[in-house]
């Protein structure tokens, strides 16, 4: 099989739109109730970028096999070197490295522009290959909220994880 990584374009907006359908409807690795439109899926990736955050979409042998991005942590200016991070891959494709494959580029993409840390907001604890993944890749356990959400008809817990970028907090941003 043949793995590509690239930046995400407007055409890539169906498949992605496709495997987040999943998630939303099947999984609770989002909160969402409702499957986002196309358009709607195209308007946030266009937003995603235009603010200097990496999305970015593998394909094994020229089928969009999954996606990431990064994107604001919180809102208040003090955490604008902190970047929540986002990766989903088409179930048909799992087990094939293509999430392996997106987390490290997004963490080089966003270490090279300049953030220091990343966050994961994991749907549950029992999504082990999502908390493997992130482990795989330095994250460390922070928390676990209780009760976080609700889907589906249940109570949601939500696994927080963080790893430093670059220096992390051993040093000042360039761009302070």
């Amino acid at each position: 099989m043949n793995l590509l990584l690239r930046p995400a374009t407007a055409a890539d907006i169906p498949a992605i739109t496709a495997i987040y359908a999943v998630e939303v409807r099947e999984l609770v690795n989002t909160y969402e109730y409702e499957v986002p439109a196309e358009s709607e899926m195209a308007q946030r990736m266009n937003d995603i970028i235009a603010r200097g955050f990496p999305y970015l979409v593998a394909t094994l042998d020229d089928e969009l096999a999954g996606y990431a991005y990064a994107n604001t942590y919180r809102g208040r200016i003090a955490y604008q070197w902190t970047v929540e991070n986002s990766v989903y891959v088409d179930g048909r494709f799992q087990g094939h490295g293509v999430g392996s494959a997106l987390m490290q580029a997004l963490i080089d993409e966003c270490t090279a522009r300049g953030f220091r840390q990343m966050i994961a907001v994991i749907g549950e604890p029992t999504n082990t290959a999502s908390i493997k993944l992130h482990e795989r890749f330095g994250f460390q356990l922070v928390g676990i909220f209780r009760g976080l959400g609700r889907k589906h008809g249940r109570w949601l817990d939500t696994v927080q994880m963080q790893r430093a970028l670059g220096d992390g907090a051993d040093s000042a941003p360039t761009n302070e």
